[in-house]
């Protein structure tokens, strides 16, 4: 599931296979930008923004994408097998004399002036991964509306950008706080944040991500994707339910035994 960190890696990978050499190829799969074309044009960067990218391109333009549940891009070498998906899930192809990215399943593409960039990314918090971090800037925003669940808050982009479903998950259950705590009746948020930002900083260069102290393939998260299983702590049933305003629920997992306080819906 793309996060903060999986954006991260995408945009290095998107980076040094694209910058440099002018493109030779340019299509862009989306109605609006069927006769947008990148072709002879360098690109100058590729950025991550919280859970979007920044392609930014000559002549002052960048081709924003946002991953979303199951957008991918994948680069391919000369004469590669192209695998991430079948043709007609093909949003995106940019393609040097060296290397071709292509990019399936993009629930946002869109070509817009670099200097509009804020239009896209303008209302999201302190990037955990980014250089604008300001843990007091996030730390105040998650605390301006004290009554929201703590999970809810975490996922907010515009309190603090990067953070999904696992790691909001993991972070509440590392911290020992109910995801339906009240934000403002965290003690010591400030500890939050701060483990946020190790926990993101630990995993931008794994190929697996890790949040437990035992990094074996059967031992890599704490509660997130496990209900019904054993809290790996204390051995009580992880649970499970939806969590967030009516269109936005996510799933939430946590351990009732390991972080007590206030809980989520009875099981059905």
């Amino acid at each position: 599931m793309p996060e903060g960190d999986t954006v991260w890696q995408t945009a290095q990978r998107l980076h040094q296979a694209l910058t440099g050499p002018p493109l030779i190829r340019s299509d862009l799969r989306v109605p609006r930008l069927a006769t947008a074309d990148l072709t002879g044009r360098r690109v100058l960067e590729v950025v991550p923004r919280g859970k979007h990218l920044l392609a930014r391109v000559e002549g002052g333009l960048t081709l924003h994408s946002h991953l979303r549940m199951d957008g991918s891009w994948q680069v391919y070498g000369p004469g590669e097998r192209w695998r991430g998906g079948p043709h007609h899930q093909i949003r995106a192809v940019l393609a040097t004399s060296d290397h071709t990215a292509v990019g399936y399943r993009l629930p946002v593409l869109e070509l817009l002036r670099t200097r509009d960039e804020d239009r896209v990314v303008g209302h999201l918090g302190p990037d955990l991964l980014g250089p604008d971090w300001d843990p007091d800037e996030a730390l105040r925003r998650l605390l301006a509306d004290p009554s929201r669940p703590l999970g809810e808050a975490l996922l907010d982009q515009r309190n603090l950008a990067g953070i999904g479903n696992v790691y909001k998950s993991e972070l509440c259950f590392v911290l020992r706080v109910s995801p339906w705590l009240p934000i403002g009746e965290v003690s010591s948020p400030e500890r939050l944040v701060a483990h946020a930002k190790r926990l993101l900083e630990a995993n931008r260069n794994r190929r697996a991500r890790v949040t437990t102290d035992q990094p074996r393939p059967d031992r890599r998260l704490w509660v997130y994707g496990r209900p019904g299983r054993p809290c790996r702590h204390c051995g009580t049933p992880v649970r499970t339910a939806d969590q967030g305003r009516t269109g936005q629920e996510r799933s939430t997992f946590w351990c009732p035994n390991c972080q007590p306080g206030p809980q989520g819906p009875a099981p059905s």
